[in-house]
């Protein structure tokens, strides 16, 4: 029986053998192809032939491969292939075949091939489904072995500070039925508490750090400001800033602090901003920030802040990073542009691969012979023209002090060693003594 296959239009059987095409070729004139056996069988003996189809005259010498229709052909599977040449009848040559085509055979194909093709794609379709239903329960697993995990964390960590409690009250009670003054020992409790509080930051930070590397695209987008409106430039220190993500200290320097954000319009697009902008993090993916020509092409991040006038200090929280920079630049420093490398930026820098401590300005480093600061102050003198970094533990450490060579506004900035590894920097507001 004979079959006839069409997909999109085209048609894959010889008009005059009526099988599938063998070495598919075009007539110059009127386009239309044959095998290259039959077409030259049909034409033999003549420099000049009418198309089989249309009449159109064609030379056999201007034969052309039709390279489409045979790739095409290729991608037939072998098992169809067989099943429809056993079908077929016997190969007629010439446009007499062309002629003697039944049409209830053609019928029949191609209905036996739609067939095919419909059976195909329902079992490929089931394939799919099968494999995204798997996938949504692994997905679902690993969110619920996730939350269990936290919540046993949580658990622990209300356990340990229940027996504090308990020991506490044990304690308070041993000591006014021996009639004695209240004597806690406070180091001991402190170093307890201690213990719970770093076990909370520390799980925070790791469930923090999961969601931004396997759940990044799915997390609501930060929304940068109108691009239309340029950054904040103030010349006198503003209010008292909203909660702070990382618990503050007092500070010499508080009268003069300033409530600084990153800037989502001048942040790497692996960089990801959370705790209202006041935490820059490392991430495996890209975040979806709307699209600005003043995104930074490396690690790093500038502050929506800056100032022209006044004294100004803020502080940065460093221990949860191996390499970093941070500092103050020219709002115009380029997208490639190094913090510490031009004329108009200023930072202190640790790497800690090679654990050292510099100061970097105009592409010049200055060895510092200091430890790893696990915060650092910054403090902008505009009158003096000065900028000064501080390690901040229980008291500020002057680790360099540069003089500024520049009258424009100056905004915080910062650097995060390679996109490879886990680390983050936290903006941290101090209290007033």
């Amino acid at each position: 029986m004979a079959a006839v296959m069409e997909l999109d239009g085209l048609e894959l059987q010889c008009s005059c053998c009526l099988q599938l095409f063998a070495e598919p070729v075009r007539l110059s004139g009127c386009g239309h192809s044959f095998c290259r056996g039959c077409i030259l069988l049909y034409c033999a003996g003549r420099p000049r032939a009418p198309c089989p189809l249309c009449r159109c005259p064609f030379e056999p010498q201007h034969l052309r491969p039709n390279r489409e229709l045979a790739a095409l052909l290729s991608l037939i599977p072998r098992e169809l292939k067989e099943e429809l040449e056993t079908l077929e009848e016997p190969k007629a040559c010439g446009a007499a075949a062309c002629n003697g085509l039944s049409s209830a055979g053609r019928g029949r194909g191609e209905k036996e091939y739609t067939s095919q093709i419909k059976s195909q794609i329902i079992k490929d379709f089931c394939c799919m489904k099968e494999y995204v239903e798997r996938q949504e329960r692994n997905t679902l697993m690993f969110i619920e072995q996730q939350q269990k995990a936290a919540q046993q964390k949580i658990e622990e960590t209300i356990h340990q500070l229940t027996d504090i409690k308990a020991q506490t009250r044990d304690l308070c009670e041993r000591q006014r039925y021996e009639g004695s003054p209240l004597t806690i020992n406070k180091i001991t409790l402190d170093e307890k508490l201690n213990v719970v509080k770093s076990a909370v930051e520390d799980l925070k930070r790791k469930l923090e750090i999961l969601l931004l590397e396997n759940y990044a695209q799915h997390l609501p987008p930060v929304h940068p400001p109108d691009l239309g409106q340029e950054p904040s430039v103030s010349s006198s220190s503003p209010e008292s800033a909203a909660a702070s993500p990382e618990p503050t200290i007092s500070s010499q320097f508080s009268q003069w602090a300033d409530d600084v954000t990153f800037d989502p319009t001048r942040v790497h697009e692996r960089l990801a901003l959370t705790a209202q902008n006041r935490r820059v993090m490392v991430s495996s993916h890209p975040s979806s920030y709307q699209p600005s020509p003043k995104r930074f092409c490396i690690s790093q991040v500038m502050c929506s802040q800056g100032f022209s006038t006044g004294c100004h200090y803020w502080e940065v929280i460093t221990k949860d990073s191996d390499g970093w920079a941070v500092g103050v630049a020219h709002e115009m420093i380029g997208k490639r542009d190094k913090l510490g490398r031009t004329e108009h930026s200023w930072c202190v820098e640790w790497l800690g691969p090679i654990k050292q401590l510099s100061a970097w300005h105009k592409d010049q480093k200055t060895l510092l012979d200091k430890d790893k600061p696990l915060k650092v102050g910054v403090f902008l003198e505009l009158q003096k023209k000065t900028v000064s970094f501080y390690s901040i533990s229980d008291r500020e450490m002057l680790l360099h002090t540069f003089e500024i060579s520049t009258s424009d506004p100056l905004y915080p900035a910062f650097w995060l060693y390679t996109l490879e590894r886990n680390g983050s920097l936290t903006i941290s507001q101090p209290n007033s003594r």
